[in-house]
C-alpha cells in the first residue's frame, strides 16, 4: 500500500500526502492529518494558528484523542504551526470557499486572535476543532468529519437492518417449508 498505511492497533488508516510547499495566506485553513481523525487550525501569519484543543492535546496524539472524545471543554490556543503539526501531514483545506464566501481576512484574524486563551464547549459532533475554524471562515460552524461519520453510521446501521431483515425473512421461508 503505497498511498496508505494500515495501523493494526486502532484499525485506522494514515493517509501519506506529498509534501506541497504552499504558501500560507492568513485566514488559511489548515487541515492536520493525525493517525485517526483531522485537526483543524487557521493561520494567522507569522507561522502562527489558532485552533481549539482539549486540555490534553499533547504530543501523544492517540491518548490525546481519546481524551478529547471524553472532553467537554477546549481551550483556543495560538501556537506555531510546526508545534500542531508535529510529525503530522498537513495541508491548506478552504474546501468551502466556492459554495461559502469567506469573511474578510482582517475579520477572521482579529476574531480568531480576540478568542485565543478562551474556554469554549467541545463536543465531537457539534463544537470541535473543525466546526470552530469553519465559523471563523465562513461565519458557519460545521464539520464534514462530523456529516460523514453520521452518514457512514447510517448507511451501517442500514445495512445492519437489512441482514436482520433478509434472515428473518428467509427463517420464514424455511419455517414454512
Amino acid at each position: 500500500m503505497n498511498d496508505e498505511t494500515r495501523n493494526n492497533s486502532t484499525s485506522c488508516i494514515r493517509v501519506k500526502i506529498p509534501s506541497i510547499h504552499v504558501e500560507l495566506k492568513p485566514g488559511d485553513l489548515i487541515e492536520i492529518f493525525r493517525s485517526c481523525y483531522q485537526h483543524w487550525a487557521i493561520y494567522v501569519g507569522d507561522g502562527k494558528v489558532v485552533h481549539l484543543a482539549p486540555p490534553c492535546e499533547h504530543p501523544m496524539d492517540g491518548v490525546a484523542s481519546v481524551l478529547a472524545a471524553l472532553s467537554d471543554r477546549a481551550f483556543v490556543k495560538k501556537d506555531w504551526l510546526e508545534d500542531v503539526v508535529r510529525k503530522d501531514r498537513y495541508r491548506v483545506n478552504n474546501k468551502h470557499d466556492e459554495t461559502h464566501p469567506p469573511l474578510p481576512v482582517s475579520k477572521i484574524v482579529r476574531w480568531a486572535e480576540e478568542l485565543v486563551g478562551r474556554e469554549m464547549p467541545y463536543n465531537l459532533t457539534s463544537h470541535n476543532c473543525e466546526h470552530f475554524v469553519m465559523e471563523l471562515r465562513y461565519g458557519v460552524a460545521m464539520s464534514d468529519q462530523v456529516t460523514e461519520a453520521i452518514a457512514m453510521g447510517t448507511v451501517g446501521v442500514m445495512g445492519v437492518a437489512a441482514a436482520v431483515i433478509r434472515s428473518m425473512a428467509q427463517r420464514r421461508k424455511h419455517r414454512k417449508e
